[in-house]
């Protein structure tokens, strides 16, 4: 009896439902065919004016954009398109050439070897570092830079130099510079590797075969350097881990022990001043 009354019940409530919607669609239906109501037809001169508005709009004004190359006015001179074109290869290149032209890898190097002997992990940090290196680079160079600065790119922008000449006068100040500190057995390496005619002086010598034997010089300048800085750490890294193991504490680790000892030491003797006058020196500085 009650699953009779439940099925009456089900098919009541779906009957009622059956008969709302289509009582809701013959009212629909009425409204959208009624000629007096505005919401159920669509109006055809609404959609002429609103075409007519859309012809009759005065279209944005789009500015015309074209490229001229214009002839130079004397062979030596560059045009400046392609003035601007050299310029951003040069700034693309800027980090290549200030790490492998310039003081810059030995002043780097010898920076990280200090922070690894002092076992600090990342103090000073990667940035105080690489700016540090940065400055005291722009500090050993500035005669270099002086020199092209006068030489080359005074008179080029005066137009008294073309642009070849312009090359020359700023390379040779840096080839100077290479020449300066790079070993001669570094030297002769390249220039055997490179084939050709023995060089006999320094303007036979290609810059492509200076610039690797100068990076070969400095990198172990660089570590040379920094092997003088490392001894004295390790000493002190020695005598830690000695005392440890006497007094049986084989399980505490003795940079623990030994990190605020060699940072003592450092500040003592003003470490940061030397390395730095060590640095500048070895470039023939004043310091």
């Amino acid at each position: 009896m009650h699953k009779k009354t439940v099925s009456l019940c089900t098919r009541a409530l779906f009957a009622a439902l059956l008969m709302i919607f289509a009582m809701t669609t013959a009212a629909v239906n009425a409204q959208a065919q009624d000629p007096s109501n505005p919401r159920g037809r669509v109006n055809m001169e609404d959609s002429t004016d609103i075409d007519r508005i859309q012809r009759q709009a005065t279209p944005f004004p789009i500015p015309a954009i074209t490229i001229q190359v214009d002839p130079s006015r004397e062979r030596s001179q560059l045009g400046t398109g392609l003035q601007v074109l050299i310029l951003l290869t040069i700034l693309s290149l800027a980090p290549s050439i200030l790490i492998m032209l310039t003081s810059f890898t030995r002043i780097i190097i010898v920076l990280s070897f200090v922070r690894r002997a002092l076992g600090t992990q990342q103090e000073p940090s990667n940035q105080i570092i690489i700016g540090l290196a940065l400055f005291i680079t722009f500090f050993t160079m500035s005669p270099v830079i002086d020199q092209v600065y006068q030489k080359s790119f005074v008179p080029y922008i005066n137009r008294d130099i073309n642009y070849v000449e312009a090359y020359n006068q700023a390379i040779d100040p840096i080839r100077e510079f290479m020449f300066r500190h790079t070993r001669k057995t570094d030297l002769a390496l390249f220039a055997g590797m490179e084939g050709g005619a023995k060089p006999q002086t320094k303007n036979d010598f290609s810059t492509l075969a200076l610039v690797p034997a100068f990076i070969t010089s400095e990198l172990r300048t660089a570590f040379q350097m920094g092997v003088v800085i490392y001894l004295p750490f390790l000493v002190i890294d020695m005598v830690v881990a000695s005392l440890l193991m006497s007094m049986g504490m084989m399980m505490l680790p003795p940079v623990m022990i030994s990190l605020p000892f060699k940072i003592l030491l450092f500040v003592m003797v003003d470490g940061w001043n030397l390395v730095i006058r060590s640095i500048v020196l070895s470039f023939g500085g004043n310091a």
